[in-house]
């Protein structure tokens, strides 16, 4: 569909709302836990607003709200309804606007929602509409850039004009994706083209560790999308995989094609969609697996070293509480760590009054503290921990890591050592995913370096890229939690059935195998200009 080309300098509005939040943690996010970005520090962001950019004297953009948090578990329904509404009247109060860049991750489940997504797009279409174009006719097109791991329901999808997603994991290619959102909202502002979008959900939820891009066939998978794109008549080509963590029906893989030829979109958005069902039962854990107390007894045999183990279930990058000691107990429960023959690290356990009692004792006292367990008292509650505390940090703000909340954020921290344990508390919910985060600034940091540690036990799933480069060896440890990577044991009961893995042989049937699932796209009509 075409409309007016615009002949004049664009007011494209930036904002957004953007968190992953596991329905099976019992963590709440609230509006503490988001970092709020406003004005021009929000436009400082991205290197594409800026006076130097191509799209410099092309576009003025209008920085509205952008909100964006640590995953955790589901936001607090009065904590989103105040993040809503800023970003709704920030739109209202804006004036007109030809579109809006709409940054957002698309895995936020809220308190009595389940399309969470789709309540703040519709709330936002319908501000953009209220406010119209500087020019008065058509509607503001809306552009999403999103986290390859969100949900894509048909009501969140029908709102939004364009929509793209991250096409690696880890994610390193995130600026990628946001600047890839705004210059095709540019591109079909400029051209006067409303594109079709040909969408469709597949029957299949797996969890992140079993679809990075490092391994087949996701790699293949999503290098496809940008042969895809470079067809006549396509502008994007977008993939999700979904989020296994919460138990909401929108949760599953899904596909969406954007272009100017809806038969092709359609075509194309079918056979990327068959494609990824057929290989379903190829996805595979990144790394090598196994139990808690397993991974410890393999780390402390191995002679490589650092040898990196992950406590995937209690990942509070991908939603958990991250205060389970679970981990802590296995460590110490072999005698090569406990005796100091072996050394091992283990960061990040989430316990505001351990740190404190820290702080109060200092560096070289002896403490007995009750580690975690206090958020998620399941999975063994609270470790009884006596150590002495060697190193302290005080928070810091943290302004050069882009993803915000928590990660922006610095906490108070203190390292204990037992035996050949050296464990790091955090006052609140952190990330270890590079040196700097056990390090620290250069005084008055913890100076830890994982890279002299035998072990290194993370709480995490697959490696982010600076511990995946450290990595002598590693193991992925299927460790239980708010993100446990056992889906079946975790107990959802309102997702969309039949899903695989839930329902391994649904579309099973005869000697042959079945047909599969209806895979047939819908073919979303353009948004009236």
């Amino acid at each position: 569909m075409t409309s007016t080309p615009v002949n004049r300098r664009l007011r494209i509005g930036i904002g957004g709302i953007g968190i992953e939040s596991s329905t099976f943690c019992p963590h709440r996010s609230t509006t503490d836990d988001f970092r709020r970005t406003r004005g021009q520090e929000l436009l400082d962001r991205y290197t594409w607003t800026g006076a130097d950019s191509d799209l410099a004297a092309t576009v003025a953009w209008v920085p509205l709200l952008h909100a964006t948090a640590l995953p955790g578990g589901p936001v607090e329904a009065q904590s989103y309804l105040t993040l809503k509404d800023e970003l709704v009247t920030r739109i209202r109060e804006a004036g007109p606007l030809d579109g809006l860049v709409y940054d957002i991750h698309g895995a936020m489940s809220v308190v009595g929602l389940t399309d969470a997504e789709a309540d703040l797009t519709e709330a936002v279409r319908a501000a953009l509409d209220s406010v119209g174009t500087p020019d008065g006719t058509g509607r503001p097109m809306i552009s999403a850039a999103m986290d390859l791991h969100g949900n894509v329901s048909r009501r969140f999808a029908e709102p939004v004009d364009l929509l793209t997603a991250h096409r690696l994991a880890p994610h390193e290619d995130a600026w990628e994706t946001r600047e890839r959102a705004a210059r095709n909202l540019v591109r079909c502002l400029l051209d006067g083209t409303r594109p079709h979008r040909a969408w469709v959900q597949i029957p299949v939820l797996l969890p992140g560790e079993k679809t990075s891009t490092r391994l087949e066939p996701a790699a293949s998978l999503y290098a496809s999308l940008a042969d895809i794109e470079r067809l006549p008549g396509i502008l994007d080509a977008a993939l999700w995989v979904g989020y296994a963590w919460a138990d909401e029906p929108r949760c599953r893989a899904a596909v969406v094609v954007t272009g100017g030829d809806a038969g092709l979109a359609a075509a194309e958005a079918g056979k990327l969609a068959r494609r990824y069902w057929d290989a379903r039962r190829d996805f595979a854990f990144v790394g090598p697996t196994g139990t808690a107390e397993e991974c410890v007894a393999r780390a402390v045999a191995s002679a490589k070293r650092p040898f990196l183990i992950s406590d995937s279930g209690d990942n509070p990058t991908a939603g958990g509480a991250g205060d389970l000691a679970y981990m802590l107990g296995k460590l110490l429960a072999h005698d090569a760590i406990r005796s100091g023959q072996v050394t091992a690290v283990h960061p990040g356990i989430t316990d505001p009054v351990a740190v404190a009692h820290c702080f109060e004792a200092g560096i070289g006292a002896v403490v007995t503290l009750s580690v975690g367990g206090k958020v998620d008292p399941r999975h063994g509650g609270p470790y009884e921990l006596t150590g002495t505390v060697v190193a302290l940090q005080r928070a810091t703000d943290r302004k050069d890591h882009a993803e915000g909340g928590a990660y922006d954020r610095g906490t108070d921290m203190a390292a204990v050592r037992t035996g050949g344990l050296t464990v790091i508390l955090v006052e609140r919910r952190k990330p270890f995913h590079t040196l700097a985060d056990f390090m620290g600034p250069r005084e008055g940091g913890l100076g830890i370096d994982p890279r002299t540690y035998d072990i290194v036990a993370v709480k995490i799933g697959y490696l982010e890229p600076e511990l995946y480069d450290m990595a002598a060896d590693w193991l992925l440890a299927l460790t239980p939690g708010g993100v446990d990577q056992d889906l079946p044991r975790l107990g959802h009961h309102r997702v969309e059935r039949p899903l695989y893995p839930f329902d391994e042989d649904a579309y099973d049937t005869g000697a042959a195998g079945g047909e599969g699932p209806d895979l047939t796209p819908v073919v979303l009509a353009p948004l009236a200009g």
